[in-house]
């Protein structure tokens, strides 16, 4: 069986070096494409299968715009785009097969598996708060992961997220609301990325946490979703598509 040829996009950064490494050590994969900050991708892009991208939010477009010219899969893992980026970016991106997750850890997609079951058996009675903890480098806050975490909060509330979500708190701003989704975050050091969920009620509490110690987790889900995708028919997935967590 040929292997799957992929273009990784970011390819300098800790993502890219990442995926870029294992890629190389997996016979059932190819890295024909290594795209950064002013390459051009539409260079590189011919021979792929699939592109892979971990650069930018504000890159991510102009690569959607290539893979969609090209016909080709994409595996989306940069985060921070607002609402109207990710939908121009789908828009483009209708022809082709593309997996887009907050986060490609196979941990994390049980992590939100098991958020949505836990939200679903608690009910309105228990507060519900995310903290996440990523090192000092990142750049947009709060993580994809956290903001995946209170959408399905949000989603077993049968509520839209904008309307529930507080993002960390200062002053006096008056007790907590039975229905708010509180969504801390916290940077420091070289942490690779910490998530918590916290079902506080009166008398107990549950938190639901997962630690990632390497980037090798994302990596190794991302190039398993890269395999998947470039068999399926032209859509929009998730990891728990790629997983059959569904």
């Amino acid at each position: 069986m040929n292997p799957t040829r992929i273009v990784v996009t970011g390819s300098k950064g800790r993502m890219g070096q990442t995926i870029i490494g294992l890629a190389s050590n997996d016979p059932e994969l190819k890295v024909v494409g290594q795209v950064d900050l002013g390459d051009d991708i539409n260079a590189r892009i011919g021979n792929a299968d699939v592109v892979i991208d971990f650069s930018f939010h504000s890159a991510t477009l102009g690569i959607a715009q290539a893979a969609a010219k090209n016909r080709k899969a994409m595996v989306i893992g940069t985060t921070g785009h607002s609402a109207d980026e990710r939908s121009s970016i789908l828009d483009l991106l209708s022809s082709v097969p593309v997996v887009w997750a907050a986060n490609y850890s196979v941990g994390v997609n049980l992590l939100f598996a098991l958020t949505r079951r836990a939200a679903e058996v608690l009910g309105g009675s228990f507060d519900q708060e995310v903290v996440e903890m990523h090192h000092r480098l990142k750049k947009d806050a709060p993580s994809g992961t956290a903001a995946r975490l209170a959408e399905i909060l949000a989603k077993v509330k049968k509520e839209e997220l904008k309307k529930l979500v507080r993002h960390g708190r200062e002053g006096i701003v008056g007790e907590r609301t039975a229905h708010e989704i509180g969504i801390h975050a916290i940077r420091g050091g070289d942490v690779v990325g910490d998530h918590t969920v916290i079902f506080a009620g009166a008398g107990e509490r549950i938190e639901l946490t997962h630690k990632a110690s390497s980037r090798e987790t994302f990596a190794k889900g991302a190039l398993r979703a890269a395999k998947w995708v470039v068999n399926q028919k032209a859509g929009l997935y998730d990891m728990q598509d790629v997983l059959g967590l569904k």
